[in-house]
């Protein structure tokens, strides 16, 4: 029975659909049959990142309201065994889909896949709460900012209210020069600040940029530090020890801007 997992993030732009697209990729790489699910329904993303925008024919809401069978929609990547896509509609609304009918479909889904990750458009309603409903575990995305820090302060408190098994953090495009020069708070002072666990860190890296617009995936990049990052946490997820990148920070802020 597979993990399904929510990827969430109060605030957008925290860069939650390349963190999906990404984490999914490594698991791929790994032999972990994987499905995404893309749940930014009207607004859909997930298809791009992965470079399959153009071998869209059904969607999420085509399975939920029962007008194909869940293998009919689901998209296979083009290049990775392994990494399957279930794309959003993008002329519904976000409020086609309900908690009850992803609960099914993931449920369906879980014995055919080692990991579902669920990519949620970002803040509070309801598809945070039909994502929450239906997954195991979660994963909170943050970019290392004031505004995006007490967002995702309040994500956890909301995910411990819906009782998610275990939730984990990935702090996104960090830059370890602010950091070094306490512009930036440190991956220690989040994580303390957040009082949650840490999947990874992923660092602010061009490769990131460059394979988002040629629709490709930092993951498979061998030469990316963001690649690498992504890759390390796939093998978190699949219960390996394996150390953070070292990035040499210092730093002290998150706990007066989490308090501010």
């Amino acid at each position: 029975m597979g993990k399904v997992i929510a990827v969430v993030s109060g605030k957008g732009g925290a860069g939650k659909t390349a963190v999906t697209a990404n984490l999914g990729a490594a698991l791929a790489l790994r032999g972990k049959k994987t499905l995404l699910i893309d749940m930014s329904i009207g607004l859909r993303s997930l298809d791009m990142a992965l470079g399959l925008d153009s071998e869209i024919v059904y969607d999420l809401t085509d399975v939920a309201e029962g007008c194909c069978e869940l293998a009919k929609a689901v998209v296979k990547h083009r290049t990775q065994p392994g990494l399957y896509l279930l794309p959003a509609s993008q002329t519904k609304d976000e409020g086609s889909v309900t908690a009850t009918q992803l609960r099914c479909l993931t449920e369906k889904a879980a014995p055919d896949y080692d990991f579902v990750l669920i990519d949620c458009p970002p803040g509070i309603g309801g598809p945070f709460r039909a994502a929450a409903a239906a997954s195991d575990e979660a994963i909170v995305v943050v970019l290392p900012e004031a505004a995006a820090l007490r967002d995702a302060d309040r994500t956890l408190g909301l995910l411990e209210k819906e009782e998610i098994g275990g939730v984990r953090l990935v702090i996104n495009r960090l830059r370890p020069s602010l950091t070094r020069r306490g512009l930036m708070p440190s991956v220690e002072d989040i994580v303390s600040g957040l009082s949650v666990d840490l999947l990874g860190v992923a660092p602010e890296d061009e490769a990131l940029a460059i394979a988002a617009n040629s629709l490709d995936l930092v993951a498979f990049d061998k030469k990316s530090e963001a690649g690498r990052a992504f890759r390390n946490m796939a093998a978190r997820l699949c219960g390996e020890s394996v150390d953070l990148i070292d990035f040499k920070e210092r730093g002290g802020l998150i706990r007066r801007l989490l308090n501010a």
